[in-house]
């Protein structure tokens, strides 16, 4: 076996490959969208996140200190279970606390506690007090929030928008590359602006407001890389 190839439980009749792409896919493990490192079956068309595909078989996390994550290949019980992260529902490969019965998708149990491109640093929150930038409400899902505290991005809203930008991609015309312009989705004018200032003050939040959108969503989708957050920018510009 080479050094960039593994083993799967989920696929054993053939070894997987470690794959970069900047074309989204559907991970056939957790069943959520995905983009950049992965590892993939060329043969079968089956891909997997590097989280998923390397999964730890248990993890804790510092918003749930008195829980043990435990990884499951499909949702425990034989009800419908939600991400406390991202509030999506769970229909793969999660980590699952038995005690509390909280449920993590790996990319989700995963996110950085900091994205930081060099430039600005956004930190993870379970819950924050101030509005979301994208829906204007409070409370909700995990956030990003900005070191300076005025912009704030639940991890819901950003799921949210790409299903509602990929369904096509994925229920309307199944799995295949689409032309560039359809890879990311389109997420003009999705952002709310609710600041009263000087124009330059506002352009300022708008401009960091991108910014963190693009980070954001390359940590929701499995890698907070900046190459894959610059992919993304690009398409939305």
């Amino acid at each position: 076996m080479k050094y960039n190839e593994i083993s799967h439980f989920s696929h054993p009749q053939h070894t997987l490959t470690f794959d970069y792409t900047e074309t989204p896919f559907k991970c056939d493990g957790c069943k959520e969208v995905g983009i950049g490192s992965h590892y993939r079956c060329s043969f079968c068309d089956f891909d997997l996140h590097t989280h998923c595909a390397i999964p730890s078989l248990s993890i804790h996390h510092p918003f749930y200190t008195k829980c043990s994550f435990q990884f499951f290949s499909r949702p425990p019980g034989n009800t419908p279970r939600y991400c406390n992260a991202c509030e999506k529902d769970v229909t793969g490969f999660v980590y699952h606390c038995k005690s509390c019965g909280f449920d993590l998708h790996p990319c989700c149990a995963k996110l950085p506690m900091v994205l930081d491109d060099g430039e600005t640093n956004l930190y993870l929150y379970r819950k924050v007090r101030a509005p979301c930038h994208k829906c204007g409400r409070k409370g909700r899902s995990w956030s990003y929030r900005s070191s300076c505290k005025k912009y704030n991005l639940h991890v819901a809203c950003v799921r949210e928008m790409l299903v509602e930008n990929w369904h096509e991609l994925y229920f309307g015309y199944g799995k295949g590359i689409k032309k560039l312009e359809n890879r990311i989705p389109s997420l003009k004018n999705t952002l709310q602006t609710p600041h009263k200032r000087r124009k330059g003050k506002v352009k300022k939040c708008c401009e960091m407001a991108g910014l963190a959108l693009q980070f954001v969503i390359s940590a929701v989708l499995g890698d907070p890389t900046s190459l894959i957050a610059g992919v993304i920018g690009t398409l939305m510009s």
